[in-house]
């Protein structure tokens, strides 16, 4: 029965459009599915290895390592892409080439205009120059799903005359195998087998370091080691309330679905710069006992046509893949600034804003997000209604309990035995408008100082001293700051401080 996947691609080949690019890893795979839907039609392939060759035999056709080029010239001037599929492999480095630029477009004009061929471009990484992109039909093949994944797993344990698992290892293998193709996963089993002769929940471990690789090689997405505890944000009590409440559902994910709870989305934080933003989606991270992976959206931008769209839709999947995680994209409004005014916001980034909303409206994975935000005011509206986040919470400067926490955290964190010694209430008071970024370069700048000094310990004197030099934010951004509470206040969005 065929896929999905299959059908769509062989209905767009039997319609006779020119170019038919697949991305996709997996090329023997994708040559029996190619193979499959071609019927009676000619098969030929150019790959950088052999040249132009039978696609069945991978025989040279013509003469031995033809280049790119040379097999295009030949496919054009003797019309001999009539009544063929033409499969292109390994031609990412091409895909700047003006010459064969051209080339492809003649072809492609050739199909629309009077021939009855096709164009097939296999590669891993999506590649489209601006002058042929109106010919070429994206297609991405589906992931496997669990029972698709199951069977992948079953037909590895009888090819190596192994016993079948248990139904709940069996399980717990399908979803962690999520996102991985059919190469990668028999890879991880042959590695399992290989280590300990037989398939064990252990092995479970080499699916997370494989999936660390996919996460390391992607260059989009950064795994971000996490030490942080709640324990560690002073102050912003409704907000570590909150998350404490999601860690329930997320750990007991199963049940809490069978209750009817949704699956978390996630969170936005907006609020003042240094004020414990960051440092939470750590602290999340650790407090669900997920990995954190941070989105650099500065990463998703590329230069061909379509390219940045995929690498979100890459990000997208890679998290989803990972999942369990908590997807930390920081300062949101530098990505999406201008969307919707008509002014700023480019066509690419209006593309990106889209797949991210509508991924964010429907998403159905444990990827839970986790988006920090200074100003509010830069951020479309779209992405502020609700359906969008689970909750929008505003970050400001911290009160005086929160103050004192913080210089408590930060004192203890590098001279325990110096916090009992230390005016606390003093120092609270003479930093009204401090961020905790502010408090915690006090801190530092002090101990560094007292060292320097040659002093035993660190007293109040060393930090008032400090203070005394240091411009806060609130001296540094006044009105900005003001103005940005107001639009929170206006807003009505949930204080993270009690």
């Amino acid at each position: 029965m065929e896929t999905r996947f299959e059908e769509r691609f062989r209905q767009y080949l039997d319609s006779g459009f020119p170019i038919l690019y697949i991305k996709s890893y997996e090329e023997n795979k994708i040559d029996e599915m190619v193979r499959q839907v071609s019927g009676n039609r000619e098969l030929v392939e150019w790959n950088e290895a052999r040249g132009f060759v039978d696609f069945l035999h991978k025989k040279p056709l013509v003469k031995r390592g033809s280049s790119l080029e040379e097999t295009l010239d030949y496919l054009d001037m003797n019309k001999e892409i009539d009544r063929k599929i033409f499969v292109i492999k390994d031609a990412a480095s091409y895909m700047s080439n003006p010459v064969i630029i051209a080339k492809l477009k003649q072809l492609a004009l050739d199909i629309v205009q009077e021939l009855d061929g096709t164009i097939i471009i296999v590669a891993p990484l999506l590649q489209i120059p601006h002058e042929i992109e109106k010919f070429v039909t994206i297609f991405s093949p589906d992931d496997l799903n669990t029972e698709e994944i199951k069977s992948v797993v079953t037909q590895f344990l009888t090819e190596q005359g192994l016993s079948k698992i248990t139904d709940n290892l069996m399980e717990e293998m399908a979803n962690a195998f999520k996102g991985l193709c059919q190469y990668e996963i028999n890879n991880i089993l042959a590695l399992a087998i290989a280590n300990h002769g037989e398939l064990s929940k252990r092995d479970l471990q080499y699916i997370f370091e494989q999936k660390q690789q996919m996460i390391m090689k992607s260059g989009i997405l950064e795994m971000v080691p996490v030490s942080e505890s709640i324990d560690s944000i002073g102050g912003l009590e409704n907000l570590k309330a909150w998350l404490k409440k999601k860690t329930k559902v997320l750990q007991n994910i199963k049940s809490a679905q069978a209750f009817g709870v949704d699956i978390p989305k996630g969170v936005l934080i907006a609020g003042m710069p240094g004020c414990g933003k960051s440092l939470t989606a750590k602290a999340a991270a650790n407090q669900f006992d997920i990995p954190l992976l941070r989105l650099d959206m500065g990463k998703l931008m590329g230069k061909y046509v379509g390219e940045s769209e995929e690498n979100m839709r890459r990000a997208i999947a890679l998290a989803e893949a990972v999942s369990p995680c908590v997807l930390w994209i920081d300062e949101m409004e530098k990505a999406f600034a201008g969307i919707g005014d008509g002014q700023n916001g480019s066509e690419v980034t209006t593309r990106l804003f889209g797949t991210f909303l509508t991924w964010m409206q429907d998403k159905k994975t444990m990827a839970f997000v986790i988006a920090t935000a200074n100003n509010i005011n830069k951020l479309p509206p779209e992405l502020l209604r609700k359906g969008r986040f689970d909750e929008i919470f505003y970050v400001a400067l911290p009160n005086s309990l929160e103050r004192r926490k913080i210089f408590e955290l930060h004192i203890a964190k590098r001279r325990k035995m110096d916090v009992n010694n230390i005016n606390l209430s003093e120092l609270v008071d003479k930093t009204k408008g401090y961020s905790g970024a502010d408090i915690e370069g006090v801190i530092k700048e002090s101990i560094e100082s007292a060292f320097v000094a040659g002093a035993d310990k660190l007293t109040t004197e060393h930090i008032l001293s400090v203070i005394e030099n240091t411009s806060c934010l609130s001296e540094l951004m006044g009105e900005e700051l003001k103005s940005m509470e107001e639009t929170y206040e206006d807003h009505n969005f949930k204080k993270a401080s009690r």
